[in-house]
């Protein structure tokens, strides 16, 4: 390359990355902001949940049963939790699994883990709790080791709520209405996977007593759809 080529690229070397700094701005743009300056975090979050966590399976709903049944099944415990910890943590587990906060070829809970420090930064949290909030998005899968109670409720609220009625509601909910993946035996097959996979990754005393019934209640509805559609093969 000649000197004054050089020069030209030197030139144009400022200019490209201020047009990648419009770009990521642009771009930044598209996604909801955070909690920042909304005043009270609590109400905060829950608003933030409620706009932007949309999803029939993993979305809103699910974020408040999970808060819920952490509290109950630590109460049924006697174990006392950090509440500001759990509640973020419930409200937002799931937000690296939903646009525009999903990484690709990432699991969602360990970009979820990461993402949690910026979207609380500002809005009132208390910055000494958020290692713990991270912590307990990163392991809140049936399949991960929480380390701390307010981990361990959350994990397994959130592994009973892929049981009983409610997993079948959240299951069937994500069937493709125009035949596409999943379709209904693919349905019934994670049904099946979770009845097998779940239930051993429930860790305490409470979350195994309540789910007793909820296993039993999935194993039944699957009988009972075996039957009305000849072994599944006319679901």
């Amino acid at each position: 390359m000649s000197p004054s080529h050089i020069q030209r690229f030197l030139w144009l070397v400022p200019l490209l990355m201020l047009s990648g700094l419009f770009a990521s701005a642009s771009a930044q743009q598209n996604v909801p902001s955070p909690l920042a300056g909304r005043g009270d975090w609590r109400a905060a979050v829950r608003q933030f949940a409620m706009e932007h966590l949309k999803h029939p399976a993993w979305g809103y709903s699910h974020c408040v049963r999970d808060y819920a049944l952490a509290r109950a099944l630590a109460g049924q415990d006697h174990v006392a939790l950090d509440d500001d910890v759990l509640y973020a943590a419930a409200y937002l587990h799931d937000v690296a699994a939903l646009p525009p906060y999903q990484k690709p070829h990432t699991d969602h809970a360990e970009a979820g883990a990461e993402l949690v420090s910026s979207l609380l930064s500002g809005s009132g949290f208390p910055t000494n709790k958020i290692d713990m909030v991270r912590e307990a998005i990163r392991t809140h899968m049936f399949n991960r080791k929480p380390v701390g109670p307010e981990a361990l409720y959350l994990h397994d609220a959130d592994a009973l709520d892929w049981l009983g009625a409610i997993g079948v509601a959240r299951i069937f909910a994500l069937v493709d209405p125009n035949g596409g993946a999943p379709d209904g035996p693919a349905a019934v097959k994670m049904l099946q996977d979770y009845l097998e996979r779940v239930p051993p990754g429930i860790l305490s005393r409470a979350g195994r007593a309540d789910s007793v019934g909820r296993i039993r209640e999935l194993q039944q509805y699957l009988r009972e759809l075996s039957g009305e559609t000849d072994g599944y093969a006319t679901l």
